[in-house]
């Protein structure tokens, strides 16, 4: 833990923003995330993902899009063009990608999906760290 904190005091710590409604991905993917030196803030469903981005906006949003309350569809319609972050769209649905463009996703991850997948997608969007 100590090598952690270190890390995060050289530069500045990237949050991603994990929304999912099933708490074992979400618990799975926020303790991977913190091992890799993200900050990482959860919502189970589109709109608590929209209370977390009033309070503190995040550098990247891992979205599932089949969810209570509000989807993953309507979360990203209700974010404004401008003051949106990327979005990587997370779903079993056969059809991730075509939905991932329609709202507008940086990119997408078919569920199941390999670690090292989901860990190169973050990474690629918004590295750990900035100098």
């Amino acid at each position: 833990m100590d090598g952690l904190s270190t890390h995060r005091q050289q530069g500045v710590t990237r949050r991603v923003l994990v929304v999912d409604d099933d708490p074992d991905i979400l618990d799975a993917l926020s303790e991977i995330l913190e091992v890799e030196g993200y900050e990482v803030q959860r919502a189970r469903n589109g709109r608590e993902a929209l209370q977390r981005i009033e309070q503190d906006m995040p550098d990247l949003v891992l979205l599932d899009l089949m969810m209570p309350v509000m989807d993953g569809w309507e979360f990203a319609r209700s974010l404004a063009p401008g003051a949106r972050p990327p979005i990587i769209v997370l779903s079993a649905d056969r059809n991730v990608s075509s939905k991932a463009k329609e709202i507008g996703a940086l990119g997408w991850l078919a569920k199941p999906f390999e670690l090292s997948e989901l860990l190169a997608a973050v990474r690629s969007a918004v590295p750990a760290e900035t100098p």
